[in-house]
């Protein structure tokens, strides 16, 4: 393996390494008075459009055309009716097109494009920032431009208004991957200065290619050290574990290298970090807190700092709205915003119950628990059983056939999962007597 395939082993990598220049240009030129700030949001949004069809070719339309019917229904209805229309839309569009995937995948028996997946993809980030947007503005916290079109002098003055919504759902630097970022810091930072300084600005992408590097070298160690062909179909019984665990730790590397380049992306844009916060208060938050993810003997921890972005836009979305059993709905809408692919579906409902238990478990321990020793062994053991919890759950989202998930689920790894099980029911029927 070279260098080149050992940094872009990730196919979204090589087009978000490519709009690295573009990014530090648009850094540069906001330090230029004469730069101005409709000037940037076509700068921007033409950059969005250029990305789109470098990376995704003739798909990039499956992007383009909810793009454009979302920034179409956000300036046009009323904030109490903006979010729901915006969203039954986004989540419409974006099921037909994972329908196509399964099509594809399961009746035709064939390979999707990667370019399709690639879309895919984008049109989940796209679906985060439409109904954030809508979110804002049905609650408040954005200002709406313009309200219909009055006559036709009036078309290109509307057209112009919307143009930071239009800008926003498809600036190039977080087309691709990146943290959700709200409309509000959006907003500030394009009609801000730039906030980094060139010494700054290389010293923090210097750090985060550092990083990136010394996660694909722990991939290239953990992959000779696992071997050729260890999965589930060779392992039996207790090796199983081994190769789960590993299988997974490969998974959890390659999600930080993207999240990690990504985070460099918006940086290098300006909409990192050390931009601050927006005037809602809103700062900026990044999806790899690696630290924590890894060290955390919580699964509702490590699910709340996992891809902690799109967590916050999952809590904000459907958590803090449901009325009924509201974990289990965020869940479930997880599993249908990733495509509801069957290893999905269970793995997020399972996901569900492993962090229902976790509250129940850790409450009940912290009650129990009193000697620094026994405290000691505790987190060393629910460190190594939530580790192994998460490896399971993420090898059935991953898995894309039946048969696989049914290897994993007959494989000992499923002992870890029961083991919660049992003591969230037992647990459960405990408090209900208690009360």
């Amino acid at each position: 393996m070279d260098w080149l395939q050992l940094f872009f082993l990730h196919p979204v990598s090589l087009y978000q390494g490519a709009a690295f220049p573009f990014a530090l240009l648009f850094n540069y030129l906001c330090t230029m008075d004469s730069f101005s700030t409709p000037a940037r949001y076509l700068f921007l949004l033409a950059g969005g459009g250029a990305l789109a069809w470098a990376a995704m070719g003739s798909f990039a339309v499956l992007v383009l055309i909810p793009a454009l019917c979302a920034g179409v229904l956000i300036s046009s209805l009323g904030p109490r009716d903006v979010h729901r229309w915006a969203f039954f839309f986004q989540m419409s569009w974006q099921t037909l097109c994972h329908l196509g995937l399964h099509y594809t995948e399961y009746y035709l028996q064939e390979r999707p494009s990667m370019r399709f997946c690639i879309t895919l993809s984008s049109l989940m980030l796209l679906t985060q920032r439409v109904t954030s947007l809508s979110l804002d503005l049905c609650e408040g916290k954005v200002k709406a431009e313009a309200r219909g079109i009055r006559g036709r002098s009036s078309v290109l003055e509307h057209l112009w208004k919307t143009l930071p919504y239009f800008s926003y759902l498809l600036f190039f630097p977080a087309l691709l991957g990146g943290s959700l970022c709200s409309f509000q810091r959006f907003q500030a930072r394009v009609q801000g200065s730039s906030s980094l300084g060139p010494r700054r600005s290389v010293w923090a992408l210097t750090r985060m290619g550092l990083q990136i590097l010394g996660l694909e070298c722990l991939k290239v160690v953990l992959r000779k050290v696992m071997g050729a062909g260890a999965d589930l179909t060779d392992c039996r019984q207790l090796q199983c574990i081994r190769v789960t665990w590993s299988t997974a730790a490969l998974f959890k590397l390659t999600y930080y290298s993207c999240w990690i380049l990504d985070d460099a992306l918006l940086h290098a844009a300006g909409f990192g970090p050390e931009f601050g916060q927006s005037p809602a208060g809103e700062g900026y938050i990044p999806d790899a807190d690696i630290w924590t993810l890894e060290t955390t003997h919580r699964i509702s921890l490590f699910t709340r700092k996992w891809n902690q972005s799109t967590a916050g836009w999952l809590r904000r979305l459907i958590f803090q709205h449901g009325r009924a059993w509201p974990l289990l709905q965020t869940f479930a809408f997880s599993a249908w915003w990733h495509g509801l692919h069957p290893g999905q579906v269970f793995g997020f409902l399972c996901w569900a119950l492993m962090v229902e238990a976790d509250y129940l478990i850790h409450t009940f321990a912290n009650l129990s628990i009193r000697s620094w020793p026994m405290q000691l062994l505790y987190r060393t053991v629910t460190w190594a059983h939530t580790q192994l919890i998460i490896a399971y759950i993420m090898l059935a989202v991953e898995v894309r056939s039946l048969s696989s998930l049914w290897l994993l689920c007959n494989s000992y790894n499923s002992v870890f999962p029961m083991v919660y099980c049992v003591l969230l029911f037992l647990l459960a029927k405990r408090k209900h007597k208690l009360t």
